[in-house]
């Protein structure tokens, strides 16, 4: 079964709503499926912040995302749902985009309908396509999908930058137009995700974001609410900075590593990157 078919079936009605932690890189992707999760989210944000330590505006290239998605189905076996920014140009950039994921072996991709430079859907100053254009993109992807089992899904950034209704209207053109799953982003209140799932019919994407008022709500709640997926885009890796961060200003200023309680070992290590795999085949085949 590919990691597109394991979607869908986890996608079902009846199934229990599907809980996505953002994966920064491979070893974030490793640690969110060994907690037992059903799927990972290769944010954009947190590649961006791994890649180039630089925010979210655009910066990483097709390739560059493709190459990441890339390493993160290597070292994971969960589905992944893969953010696709713009699809990087027209038409054909976006037949290219979907073919270059599809090969990547993600499960799903998401596209946005804003122009360049693209931001984090929490940013303030997005711009949007016009929405016959986004629906165009849309259809475009599609088509490039032809008889594979990716999932697309058509995110809108409307609820920023021009408001809930068009953010409402945009959602549900672009399932008319075929998205398997409409992903209203930007969201930073209950209202707003209460709002969006009482307007919105059919399956759809929430992402919550580490200090907001709507990161409150649990995943109970957001199923009831008739949402099939939702996305912890930022979740581990602000995780990850705060504890480097206080990590390293206590190794500065005490100058000897700081014990804690809750640290790991080479030896915890070792076991979520499969060292032993690797020196079993070492003592098999090696000289």
């Amino acid at each position: 079964m590919t990691a597109a078919a394991h979607l869908r079936t986890l996608l079902q009605p009846g199934e229990p709503i599907v809980r996505a932690p953002g994966a920064y890189d491979s070893l974030s992707a490793r640690l969110i499926e060994q907690a037992g999760f059903p799927a990972i989210y290769m944010t954009g944000f947190g590649a961006t912040a791994s890649r180039l330590g630089l925010p979210d505006i655009g910066l990483l290239t097709q390739t560059e995302m493709t190459e990441h998605a890339r390493n993160m189905v290597r070292a994971t076996t969960a589905p992944i749902i893969a953010d696709a920014d713009t699809g990087y140009g027209g038409p054909s950039n976006i037949d290219r985009t979907v073919q270059e994921y599809i090969q990547a072996g993600v499960a799903a991709i998401h596209l946005e309908d804003q122009v360049a430079p693209k931001r984090c859907g929490q940013m303030t100053g997005i711009q949007l396509m016009g929405a016959v254009e986004s629906e165009r993109r849309l259809k475009a992807a599609l088509s490039a999908r032809g008889g594979s089992e990716l999932i697309v899904i058509a995110r809108t950034d409307a609820l920023g930058a021009t408001g809930r209704e068009d953010a409402i209207t945009r959602a549900k053109r672009y399932q008319d137009a075929g998205a398997d799953l409409v992903f209203v982003d930007g969201i930073k209140t209950r209202a707003d995700i209460e709002y969006v799932a009482e307007n919105v019919p059919g399956p759809k994407v929430a992402s919550l974001v580490d200090g907001t008022d709507a990161a409150s709500l649990g995943a109970a709640e957001l199923e009831q609410m008739g949402f099939s997926i939702v996305l912890y885009a930022l979740t581990a890796l602000f995780s990850a900075v705060t504890s480097a961060r206080t990590t390293l200003a206590l190794l500065h200023d005490e100058q000897i590593i700081p014990a804690s309680p809750n640290g790991i070992t080479y030896a915890d290590y070792s076991k979520i990157i499969d060292l032993e795999f690797h020196q079993e085949l070492d003592a098999s085949f090696g000289a």
